[in-house]
């Protein structure tokens, strides 16, 4: 497949086929094996900061086949293009989880851009800033990690959004999917300021999940569980779903009978979710054409 570069402002950044995380043989098993930092020349930095007190430099490895970045302390956004022929004008921000210690940037990250690619979705994935991970003495005590997460995740809306006719995409289609500690990471740009808030957004698997209200226009929600999830439970979402409904705001829901946290059980119909998320997306008009070209030229 060819590389396909678009600019944005002053970043060249490239296409799907341009960006990949490998997975060692070696790495197949539960052995925590440390890799490179790959390379992120096309990363757009959020301009959120630098993570006070961060005690280690960011670090990656693989597990099980995937691969995890640590340590973040400063928060960005790597974009996956689609094949222009393709695009859609939607964008999508991709949250990956990781309990906040470590972000799963393959299989929550990486995968699920290139899938949104295939849909005609510009992907942007988010790094965000997590926990201290290390064996010294915690140097972010006192600190609200996650609050400084949720906040990544705000200004990603944000820049995506201001930056929309660079990309060729809406500024009102600008959606967000988040996996876990990612999906908190997207509640708190759902309940946040306008401006930081997706115009549709995919709570999957969701940490911080509940009955909160909606805030006025609150973006529709896709949320996706299994009913034996041993992490956050599906009850949260179930939750969430029944707020959504209560303050007629368009909501779906797919509790799937297994999956278990992470839908690393296979088998069931979560192993489909994307499918669904798909088909949502075609039902609400976001994979319809765009009504804007890209500013810049494809090359």
């Amino acid at each position: 497949m060819a590389t396909i570069t678009r600019r944005f402002g002053s970043f060249l950044v490239l296409a799907v086929s341009a960006v990949a995380i490998g997975t060692p043989a070696q790495a197949q098993n539960a052995t925590m094996t440390p890799i490179p930092m790959p390379g992120q020349a096309d990363a757009i930095l959020l301009g959120t900061g630098t993570l006070p007190g961060a005690g280690a430099p960011e670090s990656w490895y693989h597990q099980y086949g995937k691969s995890f970045a640590r340590n973040v302390s400063v928060a960005t956004l790597t974009p996956f293009l689609p094949d222009p022929s393709k695009a859609t004008g939607t964008a999508v921000i991709v949250a990956p989880g990781g309990g906040f210690r470590t972000l799963m940037m393959s299989y929550e990250g990486v995968d699920v851009a290139k899938r949104l690619n295939q849909m005609g979705v510009d992907a942007f994935v988010l790094k965000y800033r997590t926990t201290y991970v290390g064996t010294e003495a915690n140097p972010q005590t006192g600190q609200d990690v996650r609050a400084m997460a949720g906040a990544d995740g705000q200004q990603a809306v944000r820049v995506v959004r201001q930056h929309a006719a660079e990309f060729g995409v809406l500024p009102n289609r600008i959606g967000m999917i988040g996996y876990s500690a990612g999906g908190a990471v997207l509640l708190s740009a759902v309940y946040g300021p306008a401006e930081g808030r997706p115009d549709f957004a995919m709570p999957i698997y969701a940490a911080g999940a509940s009955s909160t209200p909606p805030p006025d226009g609150a973006p529709p929600l896709f949320i996706a569980v299994a009913a034996d999830d041993q992490s956050v439970g599906y009850q949260g979402s179930v939750d969430l779903f029944l707020a959504w409904r209560k303050a007629n705001v368009p909501v779906e829901l797919h509790v799937f009978q297994t999956g278990r946290h992470g839908f690393g059980t296979k088998g069931g119909g979560a192993d489909h979710y994307l499918d669904r998320v798909e088909e949502w997306l075609k039902v609400n008009g976001w994979l319809g054409p765009a009504k804007t070209g890209p500013s810049a030229s494809h090359q």
